[in-house]
């Protein structure tokens, strides 16, 4: 009798953490997210704040962005195809399903906006910059619909970060910056600095789903 209940007990134990476990794999990736985002909310759950190394800028907001962007982006820091020294640490520390439950978390964190169906108008200048550089085709309508998950959403994101991100494209040869992405270097490369930063203006002053979420660093 008693080998019996030991038996018991040890079935019950092992049924019960296996229903835990599927009860977890269970979850949204969403959800799952959430508990593996620390090392995140140092930086992007903080409204407005100012990266300093290895360039100064705003952080880029994420909540709301496409998951399967997110995703590609954490894979690319890790491959050293994007060159950030921290963002390459965290990512080199993430496993695929990670980098998944984090995208789908930061994909979902932003409940979706109601925004107008048509944005405000460039000035010629920058309109004609838009053209050359053929931004709308792969980031869509009023620059919030990409024609592809793996393309950013970019309007309402900070100006001084989307000058940077610009910037990196054209970028050769430093140890620190700069992103490897032939479409976007292509494009890039036709523009002045000065031009990149007219650019950046212009789209940062669209009404976008971009959001910084605040997270406490206590948790």
């Amino acid at each position: 009798m008693k080998k019996l209940l030991q038996i018991s007990l040890a079935l019950a134990t092992l049924f019960g953490a296996s229903a835990s476990v599927l009860a977890k794999d269970a979850a949204p990736a969403a959800t799952i997210g959430q508990d593996k985002i620390a090392m995140c909310i140092g930086c992007h759950g903080i409204p407005g704040y100012q990266a300093s190394f290895p360039e100064v800028h705003k952080v880029p907001m994420i909540a709301g962005q496409n998951a399967k962007y997110i995703a590609t982006a954490l894979t690319a820091y890790a491959k050293g195809e994007r060159k950030h020294p921290t963002m390459r640490g965290i990512a080199q520390s993430l496993s695929e399903q990670d980098i998944a439950d984090i995208s789908a978390f930061y994909e979902k964190q932003a409940p979706a906006q109601a925004l107008p169906e048509t944005a405000a108008a460039p000035s010629a200048q920058v309109a004609e910059l838009l053209t050359k550089g053929a931004c709308v085709s792969c980031h869509g309508a009023n620059f919030n619909k990409p024609i592809d998950g793996s393309y950013p959403k970019i309007a309402g994101q900070h100006a001084d970060y989307l000058n940077v991100a610009l910037k990196s494209y054209q970028t050769e040869g430093n140890a620190v910056v700069g992103r490897s992405n032939a479409i976007m270097a292509g494009q890039v490369k036709q523009f002045s600095h000065a031009e990149l930063k007219a650019i950046a203006k212009y789209l940062a002053s669209l009404p976008g789903e971009l959001r910084t979420v605040p997270q406490s660093k206590l948790r």
